[in-house]
């Protein structure tokens, strides 16, 4: 079933699929028995120490084993992936883009079992859920198009007599593809459909903490390929370190800046470099002129800043208003904030379930306590009643201006709200951090709107979206591009300059 959910979407609007996402759900959670494999070259592998994934809306029910990938197997599923890279490149591009839309149906017929593995990992309520399994689907559907409108990539040159020549866009070989917890199905989906149909194999690295949602997603997505063509390894950061000190010829990878920096790094080291393209984050900032509609630009910015409890790297994370208008949009903001339902997405109701573990959690509480001293909480905080790591939005006023909490990512429902003075101030303050992913601006204001355009240092910008102020990026739609430290290339997925970034460019000149 598609979904026709995106990320805008605030319903389901219908009462079956409430019922089976609830059915899906309950499923996941009853768990796996055996840990899951690894796959090397289409065959189970069972090597490595188990660990396991639990609940993070119930803690200590585990919904997921699997094993930690050694050298060995990391080494052997990428000599698979090679063994595998020939035949798999040298196929016509319209077969890999076959194989490859061959995993769509199942990936609808199966869109609510997909939504309750992921939300029994992450705690991701059923929207949310539910849309990513449609992502995956329109994500498969992008790549498939890009390639099909380029000819494969292929690009015909000016001929002189005797000779045809050609500019064709070749894959690199192999692509360890390293998949981060939040969108544990769509940007595996992302990383690797885009490697595979440009001709490239792959070694997938689930996050540890979402090992069921992505074994899932290459399950429905490598059934048509051929042996070895994806394989999948498990583990933590020693599996990822393990792939970026293999063999392979580049790395996707989705996750925080420190690790994404350190695989360009590793990888740009010997004789040449390999590519990484990486997706690193953000610190977001929706800028709020005098001018704006302060209703649209609070409904706007709630909706970014805390779905799926602010662990989106384009979640809203600064608000930056002008002071004239500050008190009433704080207002706003928190009478919004506080509407938000916090708690289990079993229940219809839920807003936000809870951060992905305690690690963020700690993080979170650590913030709180800075906040309070050095800054005003005006709402939010742990929630009372719950186990698990469950908070309520948090807004917060009065910080110095270049606070640490306006600087870092905490990837957390944390917003801070900075008052500034007019439009330089504001623009400078928007782009006075490292990062440049997203960003939006409310104004009604044209002259404002073109600067903020020229002027904003981000990938992925929005002008008065209601809809998210710095979010809801969907396939063919938008594209999720990094700007700064949030992205190794300037170019981003979901949009027509991903694909080039898997491949090489080779000049061909044939003779008569």
């Amino acid at each position: 079933m598609a979904t026709g959910l995106n990320y805008s979407s605030t319903s389901l609007g219908d009462e079956k699929l409430d019922q089976q996402f609830e059915q899906a759900l309950r499923a996941a959670r009853e768990g796996v028995r055996e840990p899951l494999p690894h796959l090397v070259a289409g065959k189970p592998v069972t090597d490595g120490d188990i660990f396991e994934r639990t609940d993070p809306s119930r803690p200590g029910n585990v919904v997921a084993l699997a094993r930690t990938a050694t050298k060995r197997v990391v080494d052997e599923a990428v000599d698979a992936a090679r063994s595998a890279a020939r035949e798999w490149r040298n196929l016509p591009y319209t077969e890999r883009v076959a194989l490859l839309r061959a995993a769509k149906p199942e990936f609808a017929e199966r869109a609510c079992e997909i939504a309750g593995v992921i939300s029994a990992e992450t705690g991701k309520t059923r929207v949310e859920a539910l849309a990513e399994a449609q992502e995956a689907i329109d994500l498969v559907e992008q790549y498939c198009s890009e390639l099909e409108r380029h000819d494969g990539l292929v690009t015909p040159m000016r001929s002189q007599s005797g000779e045809r020549n050609t500019d064709v866009l070749r894959p690199y070989g192999v692509f360890g593809v390293i998949a981060p917890f939040n969108f544990p199905v769509a940007l595996s989906v992302n990383m690797a459909a885009a490697a595979l149909v440009t001709g490239n194999t792959v070694v997938l690295k689930p996050s540890d903490k979402t090992p069921f949602s992505t074994a899932l997603a290459a399950e429905i997505l490598g059934r048509a390929l051929p042996e070895g063509v994806l394989n999948v390894v498990h583990g933590g950061a020693d599996t990822g370190q393990a792939i970026a000190a293999s063999s392979v010829d580049g790395i996707a990878f989705t996750g925080s800046a420190a690790v994404g920096w350190s695989l360009v790094r590793t990888l740009g080291q010997g004789a040449w470099a390999r590519p990484v393209l990486a997706e690193m984050g953000g610190q977001n900032p929706a800028i709020v002129t005098a001018s704006a509609d302060l209703d649209a630009a609070a409904e706007g910015i709630v909706r970014s800043a805390f779905g799926l409890s602010g662990q989106k790297c384009s979640a809203c994370r600064r608000v930056v208003v002008d002071r004239a208008v500050h008190d009433e949009l704080v207002d706003k903001l928190v009478s919004r904030a506080e509407r938000l339902v916090v708690g289990d997405a079993l229940d219809p109701v839920t807003n936000l379930g809870p951060v992905i573990d305690g690690a963020i959690a700690a993080r979170i509480d650590a913030a709180l306590d800075t906040a309070a001293r050095e800054g005003t909480v005006r709402t939010g905080g742990r929630v009372a009643g719950l186990d698990g790591n469950f908070f309520a939005p948090v807004i917060v006023t009065d910080l110095p201006r270049g606070h640490a909490l306006t600087r870092d990512e905490l990837f957390a429902p944390f917003l801070t709200v900075t008052a500034v003075d007019g439009f330089d101030d504001a623009i400078a303050e928007a782009n006075a951090v490292d990062y440049g992913l997203s960003a939006g601006i409310f104004t009604a204001d044209t002259a404002e709107q073109d600067r903020f355009l020229d002027e904003i240092e981000a990938g992925v910008v929005y002008v008065n979206r209601r809809e998210g102020a710095t979010t809801g990026a969907w396939p063919g739609i938008q594209s999720f591009c990094g700007w700064k430290a949030s992205g190794s290339t300037g170019k981003g997925g979901l949009g027509p300059w991903y694909l080039p970034g898997f491949c090489r460019e080779q000049s061909r000149t044939i003779g008569a």
